[in-house]
């Protein structure tokens, strides 16, 4: 009784090993929110990935400075233990292809109306680089601070139709009222050895898009080999907010990725 008993108990071990062999464990998902934005710009598409089984988390970025705000992700990351993959929102794509460069445990990078930077590359000089982006003139006088510099704001009048054109007005007003100012300095800080050209990527974002122009993310991903593509028809620059269930998907199939 004692052998068979001890032999059933060695085949479930045996089974429980082999089942966890064949399951890994799901990444962690890193959010990164970008400028005149916070991490509650991700709610939609968190809630998604922890319905399906994921650990989110919503990273802090301070906006001030593309090395310093890589740092602050960096400490998040090294904190996790496993596999992650790092999403960044506009800016915050900046943030992730600094931050991911030479974090073994960064298995992807997904930039979702983002900015994917080759060294030597500014958010103000991509921008620019295409026709399109109407941000200028829809940005409030700058705020100066009293360690010197600007931080900058989007107009409240006229956020809904530059940032987040296919959310609704009243989300709209809200998210313009809570809106995270981003230093001036940081869109015209160089990026330096940037992690997607040795970590895989995937990008999403809209085709009505007014702050990064669309085809200017078309550019970055085709330099980026990017693994999968997704244009979103009549999405606005937030379209983690308005298409949670693309952005989420996408975000899925990029931690699938052995």
């Amino acid at each position: 009784m004692k052998k068979i008993l001890a032999g059933g108990l060695a085949l479930a071990a045996a089974l429980l090993a082999s089942a966890a062999h064949a399951q890994p464990a799901k990444p962690t998902v890193v959010l990164v929110h970008g400028a005149f934005a916070d991490s509650s710009s991700w709610n939609g598409v968190a809630t998604i990935l922890q319905r399906d089984g994921y650990t989110v988390v919503a990273a802090p970025n301070p906006l001030r400075g593309v090395r310093a705000d890589a740092d602050v992700v960096v400490d998040v990351v090294k904190s996790i233990n496993g596999p992650v993959v790092l999403v960044g929102h506009s800016y915050g794509g900046l943030v992730i292809s600094e931050a991911a460069e030479g974090l073994s445990n960064v298995k992807g990078l997904v930039y979702v109306a983002a900015f994917a930077p080759d060294a030597g590359e500014t958010a103000l000089g991509l921008t620019g680089k295409f026709p399109g982006s109407t941000l200028g003139s829809a940005l409030a006088p700058p705020v100066k601070l009293m360690a010197g510099g600007n931080d900058l704001y989007i107009l409240q009048a006229r956020f809904h139709d530059q940032f987040a054109a296919d959310v609704p007005a009243a989300q709209a007003q809200l998210m313009a009222a809570g809106q995270r100012p981003v230093a001036e300095a940081a869109l015209s800080e160089v990026s330096t050895q940037p992690a997607w050209k040795t970590v895989p990527s995937w990008f999403i974002y809209g085709d009505m898009d007014k702050n990064i122009p669309p085809v200017a993310m078309g550019f970055m991903a085709e330099r980026a080999k990017s693994r999968q593509t997704v244009v979103v028809k009549g999405a606005s620059h937030v379209v983690m907010v308005s298409h949670a269930p693309e952005v989420a998907g996408l975000i899925e199939r990029a931690a699938a990725v052995q």
